[in-house]
């Protein structure tokens, strides 16, 4: 037998679409207040909002007829005509919040308009009060006492009050990010734990987000199509366990839609360490026609009109500035474990400076760094520029020019570590290894980008022996290894013939490289583009043509690597993700040494 469910019950069961937790509810009415034109936001929370919560504005207010009608469902204020719904220029349009919080709990709305009385109406459990005058500063405040008090079941699927407390103080931190003109504060429990007055984004950004990002944010913008984005990207080496710290806004709406994630997510592919996560702030802007936020109650996942626009804007814009020089905003040492990675993806053209076309790698680096170049008396210089140790002490280097971020070389730790004064007198300690494998890499994929890699044919064909199926891996993929400098053919049963090799890997011996790609061809799949395959094999190639640990350099090599690196895109991170250089300035000396 089918029956019509009474009216309470219907609006309990639709209520748990919106209102999920505290949290919900609180950005559900902070969501109102900033469409109300509200300047300062007060939210108080006790139990974790479970218990109470109040949320105050100075907003436009509203007026007893209007009163009556916020709390009824599918009644408001924001879509004027019908036609509205495919342009939605508000947070709020559904008009279900309200009178969802009064179908699961005891809601009490004072308001007042500008110029006018104020007046207050009390729901409970669905149950609507009259309307009746009161006392009250223009605005509104709204208090939600006893959540689920309605649906008990729902209550014991609520987490501890200290969980609650905090999902709910993070969704007023979302929206305050989102909108730095207007103040927040939240009190908890009777303590103040949120105090953010009126700022200009940047600063708001700093005091939400704090001054670490702020030192190693990049500057992210881009423009075309109707489309606007703007706001901060942490550098590579700055990064955190999950994503809660990636802040994604759409129209002055704070949202976790799997799209930009995903964009995000492959702009810093290739650039940090698996398992890690980018930190960012970026706010995108398009016409309100152009995005549909109508998908789910919760309003946080949208469908855009143009998705391939929005994702190519965002990525081209993230990797254009992830593509500075290294030193450009040089990491401080984070007390982080990073872990290879063993796949890369995404690449393009690199925008600033790449490395030279000369004939070798080392010619490229000795002009960087105006030091004597391989024709000059000496040793004959090693493979990718480094020669052997000289006899004779170098004579100390001059001060580093403050075009220099890197600074100028002061020693070589432990065969492996490059230590460098910055112009600020700053350390700086490089990795060599690392640093050398980036620059091996873009150089790489710069060969290849403007029509392959420069190949080395050898003296000799090497023969390497491999089992059937890794050498029947290689010979499969052996065009695309051709574009990269590598040419390989079948020389019988579980044999490969190495005919040539990239130039700019120097004299190596091929067999642990076809090994590594062959390890590496079996990881990434058949079904992986063609772009991702080759990325990771001039990822590896680029690991095994880098200058290793424990090699010893002498100053002008380290010097010229330093050079090197503030010229080339990507520098801060080599192709694992883990950081090719820290630099300790006085403010981290200072916290070493307990002096702050």
């Amino acid at each position: 037998m089918i029956r019509l469910l009474p009216e309470t019950t219907a609006n309990r069961i639709a209520a748990g679409e919106v209102v999920e937790r505290p949290a919900a509810v609180v950005k559900e009415l902070v969501e109102n207040a900033l469409d109300a034109g509200a300047s300062r936001i007060a939210v108080t929370l006790e139990e974790g909002g479970i218990g109470r919560v109040l949320v105050e504005d100075d907003g436009h207010g509203m007026p007893p007829a209007d009163l009556a009608l916020c709390v009824e469902r599918h009644a408001t204020s924001k879509l004027p005509e019908e036609a509205m719904l495919f342009r939605i220029a508000t947070l709020g349009f559904r008009g279900e919040a309200l009178p969802s919080i009064g179908a699961v709990a005891r809601l009490a709305i004072t308001s007042r308009p500008r110029g006018g009385d104020a007046h207050v109406l009390v729901v409970e459990g669905g149950r609507k009060g009259e309307v009746v005058p009161a006392s009250g500063a223009p605005g509104t405040r709204i208090e939600v006492r006893d959540l689920f008090f309605a649906v008990p079941a729902r209550r014991k699927f609520l987490k501890s009050p200290r969980a609650e407390g905090d999902q709910a103080v993070e969704a007023v931190r979302r929206l305050a990010l989102a909108w730095p003109e207007v103040g927040f504060r939240v009190t908890l429990e009777g303590r103040e734990v949120l105090s953010l007055a009126p700022a200009a984004r940047e600063e708001r950004l700093a005091a939400l987000l704090g001054a670490d990002f702020a030192a190693a944010a990049l500057p992210v913008t881009a423009e075309g199509g109707g489309l606007t984005l703007s706001g901060l990207a942490a550098q590579p080496a700055f990064t955190r366990a999950t994503g809660t710290e990636q802040h994604l806004v759409v129209n002055r709406r704070p949202v976790r839609d799997p799209l930009l994630r995903t964009a995000l997510r492959v702009a810093y592919r290739e650039l940090i360490a698996a398992g890690r996560h980018p930190v960012a702030a970026l706010f995108l802007d398009l016409p309100p026609e152009a995005v549909d936020v109508n998908v789910h109650p919760m309003k946080t996942e949208l469908r855009f009109r143009e998705e391939a626009a929005v994702r190519g804007l965002m990525i081209s814009a993230l990797k254009r500035a992830l593509s500075a020089g290294a030193g450009v905003a040089a990491p401080a040492p984070a007390l982080t474990q990073y872990r290879p990675s063993r796949s890369w993806g995404g690449w393009s053209r690199p925008a600033p400076a790449p490395l030279p076309a000369g004939p070798g790698f080392a010619e490229a680096q000795f002009a960087l760094s105006g030091a004597p170049g391989p024709a000059a008396p000496g040793p004959a210089p090693l493979p990718l520029g480094f020669a052997p140790p000289r006899p004779a002490a170098a004579p100390e280097a001059p001060p580093a020019p403050a075009e220099h971020p890197l600074g100028r070389a002061l020693a070589q730790l432990l065969d492996t570590y490059i230590l460098a004064e910055a112009p600020d007198g700053a350390l700086v300690l490089v990795d060599q290894h690392a640093a050398h494998e980036r620059l091996t890499q873009e150089a790489l994929k710069t060969q290849l980008l403007e029509g392959g890699v420069r190949a080395q044919p050898l003296l000799l064909p090497a023969v390497v022996d491999l089992p059937q199926a890794e050498a029947a891996r290689l010979l499969e993929a052996a065009p695309d290894l051709a574009r990269l400098g590598l040419e390989i053919e079948g020389f019988g049963a579980g044999a490969v013939l190495v005919r040539a090799l990239p130039a700019l890997l120097g004299p190596t011996d091929p067999a642990p490289l076809l090994r590594d790609l062959a390890a590496e061809l079996a990881a990434e799949g058949e079904t992986v583009a063609l772009e991702r395959r080759l990325d990771a094999a001039i990822a590896r190639l680029a690991c095994h043509g880098s200058v290793r640990a424990g090699r010893r350099l002498t100053p002008p090599e380290m010097d010229a690597l330093l050079r090197q690196m503030e010229a080339t895109p990507r520098a801060a991170t080599c192709s694992h993700g883990r950081p090719t250089f820290l630099r300790l300035g006085a403010a981290e000396l200072e916290k070493l040494f307990g002096r702050r």
